[in-house]
């Protein structure tokens, strides 16, 4: 099973966000423990700008998932998702250039109409 891991769930992880630390964090232990994991490019400097210093979480990150590789092709395949955030299509062209089957978020909602299952940390863990 290849999963995407969308920016709201590795912030859980870097800003210790209750209720959701211990659902997000155990996705990131199922990839330590090797489960095939990415992120999307985009996601990295999203973190970076969030976080204020999370370079030593990144760091660490890239430890445990892959980075999706995209391109131009990629770029305007998210543009023509019919999904009203740019940022979530972004994040499902990712997914589908890396052949993930789901994409392992809490924003739900935004991925209605993604062709790649959106599913929460802890509906994720309840697969395993």
């Amino acid at each position: 099973m290849k999963i995407l891991i969308d920016t709201d769930v590795l912030l859980d992880v870097a800003l210790a966000r209750e209720p959701h630390l211990a659902a997000s964090a155990g996705v990131l232990e199922w990839a330590e423990a090797g489960g095939e994991a990415c992120v999307a490019w985009h996601t990295l400097t999203n973190c970076s700008y969030l976080l204020k210093g999370g370079r030593p979480f990144l760091v660490e990150l890239l430890k445990l998932v892959e980075v999706s590789s995209t391109g131009t092709a990629d770029a305007a395949r998210a543009l023509a998702l019919p999904m009203t955030d740019v940022e979530d299509a972004f994040q499902v062209a990712a997914a589908l250039a890396w052949h993930a089957d789901f994409i392992v978020t809490r924003n739900l909602p935004d991925y209605r109409h993604s062709p790649v299952t959106a599913i929460s940390p802890a509906d994720f863990l309840e697969k395993l």
